[in-house]
């Protein structure tokens, strides 16, 4: 395995930490995430992923960038990262979704994957009037729409009459076939969803977490039967590195007082109580999202070089990182982090 690669988390709900941060405030304009990226790319990270909401899950007056339309400005903005794109198969006829990701990938010169979700956020589907169906039975209507995007890119005609028409009608078809076939992300802490990134993931795609808790998660995905090449790993971390540990502390726990002192919705209020992603978070504290700082990125350069090292030699090929504020503290990983991998 080459060295570890560097992706950071588009603000595409304005922040990622403190929403009131005095010097990184929500802004989820496509412009601010377009010259975000560029510079990321100029810096040297490697990938972006965008995440997928329609509606904020935190408070519906925020802004959310929307994913896909995002994403072909992106592929038009950026000449090298990889740009990884949510999608709930709930909101996309996956003919639909076959041709627009297509394009995308052609568009960016085959730099598109996608990250498949199910949907934990209830109250958006609801609000859109759609079925949320129960969490099991969400992935494997995922399952059987994901085969259906795959088949659709491989050239084969396809009924898509059970994916929101009625059966028997004219068979789908993508032409030209895609010369780039995104690769597929996926994530799901619960056995559907690592069933589903075993049998039809190229990525796993794994919340934040302590060292032994990811390495267990690598070493159940890796012992389940696959039909096609190795399965590949990213880790998704909120990183606060200073020059001394005491400096990444205090800046912790500023970070912590800023949210601790905001006003939120309890996000357990539209969480599906079945996905194993909240249950696995369930009592810990952290700040970022999809477990945030409890990969323990928070240190001297050194400790987060050291930590970086233990998850890579344990698999994790991909870090999808966040930071506040998101732009000067992406130059200081870049600085620090990142300039001792090149």
């Amino acid at each position: 395995m080459s060295g570890p690669r560097f992706g950071v988390w588009a603000p595409v709900y304005g922040n990622h930490g403190a929403r009131l941060h005095p010097d990184d405030l929500p802004d989820a304009s496509y412009r601010r995430t377009r010259d975000l990226l560029v510079h990321a790319e100029n810096r040297g990270y490697d990938a972006t992923l965008v995440a997928q909401h329609v509606i904020h899950p935190s408070d519906t007056e925020n802004d959310v960038l929307e994913t896909w339309s995002t994403l072909a400005g992106l592929a038009e903005a950026t000449e090298r990262i990889e740009l990884i794109g949510a999608i709930k198969p709930l909101l996309f006829n996956p003919l639909v979704f076959a041709k627009v990701a297509a394009n995308i990938a052609d568009i960016s010169g085959g730099r598109l994957s996608i990250n498949v979700v199910s949907g934990w956020f209830l109250p958006e589907l609801e609000a859109l009037g759609i079925d949320p169906l129960a969490h099991d039975d969400r992935y494997a209507y995922t399952q059987e729409w994901l085969q259906t995007v795959l088949d659709l890119w491989s050239g084969q005609h396809v009924d898509i009459g059970g994916h929101g028409g009625p059966p028997g009608r004219q068979q789908a078809l993508v032409r030209p076939v895609p010369k780039h076939v995104p690769p597929v992300y996926v994530g799901g802490e619960s056995e559907p969803g690592r069933a589903l990134g075993a049998s039809h993931g190229d990525v796993y795609f794994i919340n934040g977490r302590p060292l032994a808790d990811t390495t267990a998660l690598i070493e159940d995905l890796r012992a389940r039967p696959r039909d096609r090449g190795p399965l590949r790993f990213g880790l998704s971390a909120f990183v606060i590195a200073r020059e001394t540990e005491a400096e990444a502390k205090a800046e912790e726990a500023h970070l912590q007082a800023l949210i601790d002192a905001e006003s939120r919705p309890e996000i357990s209020s539209g969480t599906d109580p079945n996905t194993a992603m909240y249950k696995v978070l369930a009592g810990t504290q952290r700040i970022g999202s999809n477990g945030g700082t409890l990969a323990g990125l928070v240190g001297s350069y050194d400790q987060v070089i050291e930590r970086i090292d233990a998850f890579h030699a344990a698999g994790i090929e991909l870090f999808m990182l966040q930071f506040q504020p998101i732009e000067s503290e992406l130059d200081r990983f870049a600085d620090h982090i990142i300039s001792h991998y090149r």
